[in-house]
């Protein structure tokens, strides 16, 4: 099998990103554009974002997963501990994720350390959940191999039938990491592949340092 894709072109031309007219911190640059491409119809599902992690057998390991949350200090997400992803950033936290808003020709790239969120946070968000995606949460040993779909739905069944009367309650195995920056590029598209990069490094006395990136 064989497909040529080297006709595959796009000429970018929405935005301009320049570097003295950003902020210091780029969280705040971050705020902006996710504002912006949550505003924008055409773009769906902003909060998805690509969680890059070193596996266990040492090869990379990439997946989409949701953003929950933001704040000056790192990045909010959610997931079962026990999972490949789980398992991996307990061995290794570095982690990197990536935003990619095609509509506005921009996409993010961080790298940055992965850590446990607070149970209290936890079970905050948990609360918030609709309660398939509670039960679900039991059922479901994520990234571990199973037998067959009905073995899935049965172990569901089974939760809900525990459960039914009472509010779920958070799995011990399941909650949220916050992953605290130390490197954040910001990317838009350009005519000619000519394209905007700006890439903040975390310094020692906590500052930011702002560089423009060859494209």
């Amino acid at each position: 099998m064989e497909k040529d894709l080297s006709n595959y072109r796009r000429n970018y031309k929405k935005g301009i990103l320049d570097e003295s007219t950003t902020p210091e911190n780029p969280m705040e640059l971050f705020r902006d554009w996710f504002f912006e491409a949550e505003k924008n119809e055409d773009c769906i599902e902003v909060n998805a974002m690509s969680l890059a992690t070193l596996g266990l057998d040492n090869f990379p390991r990439i997946r989409v997963v949701l953003l929950k949350r933001f704040t000056w200090e790192g990045f909010i997400f959610y997931t079962n501990y026990n999972s490949e992803k789980g398992q991996a950033i307990e061995k290794n936290n570095k982690v990197s994720l990536a935003f990619f808003w095609p509509k506005l020709e921009r996409q993010i790239k961080i790298k940055g350390f992965a850590e446990k969120l607070p149970e209290n946070l936890s079970d905050g968000y948990f609360e918030t959940r609709p309660r398939g995606s509670k039960i679900g949460a039991w059922a479901s040993p994520q990234s571990e191999v199973i037998p067959s779909k009905k073995y899935l739905e049965e172990k569901f069944e089974k939760f809900d039938k525990q459960f039914k009367g009472q509010e779920v309650p958070r799995p011990p195995f399941w909650g949220g990491y916050i992953v605290k920056p130390v490197e954040i590029e910001f990317w838009q598209g350009r005519p000619n592949r000519l394209h905007d990069r700006i890439r903040y490094t975390l310094q020692k006395d906590f500052s930011w340092k702002k560089e423009r990136l060859g494209s």
